[in-house]
């Protein structure tokens, strides 16, 4: 019993979260490659999210086995919405710095995660800062050196360190090499950026959601459905031509499907599950990983390109992040420790045997 519930507890999520990483950076590549055909990041988030409201379509009927799920209400319904508009926006500004850039400045971007979702959690209470004590200050200190290392990262391309020259017998090398000429890299990284400003508010509004109504199938269904919903009215606006929305079965195609079945569906019900079961920032602590993957799946099979700002600003991003990482830590064994030591104090003489167990209760509680 103890195994198997360490094994859904740590070993399971743990594994989920890497396997969610490559995914996500998969995903990423085989959507730049789609971009390449000129397809626009508002069509892409449209349909990518209504195939996965279509996958997700039967979950709310169904309630999962021995849970009781409370009755829907307006704070629910209104976290949703909340969620709904974030995960949109959040798409978009990162899909479209994705089309500036590169699925490589997304990955190593993305570590500044970790950071925002820190100081998000102190600014609504969730972390709390005593300057005084060496995790607060690593912390701090972490969160400071991740930031500055994205700042490196977009204001600084610097010389090649990996190149793959384009291939004659593929297209779409060729297709990146041209249209790396035309990219604004630190536009690119201005999205990126507020891409991930954006994605702590959604694991801190999707925490809240799982504490009221722990669904995980039913609540990504109706987030899945708004975000659709949302991109819509905005790429109607944005692309008002009808041929832009028209599919072809090419790459483009085969990018939506994957992208609405394997994130919009399984990532976000994954990392929607590994919320309720781990918290936020366990969920944040991954991104790192994602630069490694990305630079190797970027350079293989997209002919990508590895600068020298993207190397060393995600090298002082990780840094950064394991910084946070260590002081977290040491601040949960320096709680734990202080726990067992009140405890496992005997009781005063001079304090009331009733008033001492009260004491411990409030404590422990």
């Amino acid at each position: 019993m103890a195994g198997d519930k360490y094994c859904y507890r740590d070993v399971l999520p743990f594994a989920a979260m890497v396997t969610m990483e490559c995914l996500n950076v998969g995903l990423n590549t085989l959507y730049k490659a789609a971009t390449m055909k000129g397809m626009s990041e508002h069509v892409f988030v449209v349909y990518s999210y209504a195939v996965a409201a279509l996958c997700l379509l039967p979950s709310p009927f169904f309630t999962p086995r021995g849970r009781v799920l409370p009755p829907v209400n307006f704070s629910i319904v209104s976290k949703v919405c909340i969620l709904g508009l974030i995960g949109c926006t959040s798409q978009i500004m990162g899909y479209t710095g994705i089309g500036y850039s590169s699925p490589t400045l997304a990955s190593a971007i993305s570590n500044l995660v970790p950071a925002f979702t820190f100081i998000l959690a102190i600014i609504f209470r969730m972390e709390t800062v005593t300057f005084r004590s060496s995790s607060s200050q690593a912390k701090v200190l972490g969160a400071i050196v991740s930031i500055s290392g994205a700042f490196l990262v977009t204001l600084y391309k610097g010389p090649r360190i990996i190149s793959t020259p384009p291939s004659s017998s593929s297209s779409v090398p060729q297709l990146l090499s041209s249209s790396n000429s035309n990219s604004n890299w630190v536009l690119g990284g201005l999205f990126l950026t507020t891409e991930y400003i954006l994605v702590p508010m959604w694991y801190i509004v999707q925490a809240q959601i799982m504490k009221e109504y722990p669904s995980e199938l039913t609540v990504v269904f109706f987030y899945n459905l708004i975000v659709s919903i949302l991109a819509g009215i905005v790429g109607l606006i944005t692309e008002p031509d009808s041929s832009a929305w028209k599919l072809k079965p090419d790459i483009a195609l085969v990018s939506i499907i994957c992208s609405g079945i394997f994130g919009s569906f399984i990532n976000n019900s994954v990392h929607t599950w590994v919320l309720r079961v781990k918290g936020p920032f366990f969920v944040a602590m991954f991104k790192p990983l994602s630069i490694a993957i990305a630079v190797t799946m970027g350079v293989i099979f997209l002919g990508d390109t590895l600068y020298l700002g993207s190397a060393i600003g995600a090298m002082i991003i990780s840094i950064g992040f394991y910084t946070v990482m260590w002081g977290k830590a040491k601040e949960e064994m320096d709680g734990g420790r202080l726990d067992v030591e009140s405890l496992g104090s005997p009781p005063s003489q001079k304090t009331p045997l009733l008033q001492q167990s009260s004491e411990n209760q409030t404590f422990v509680s």
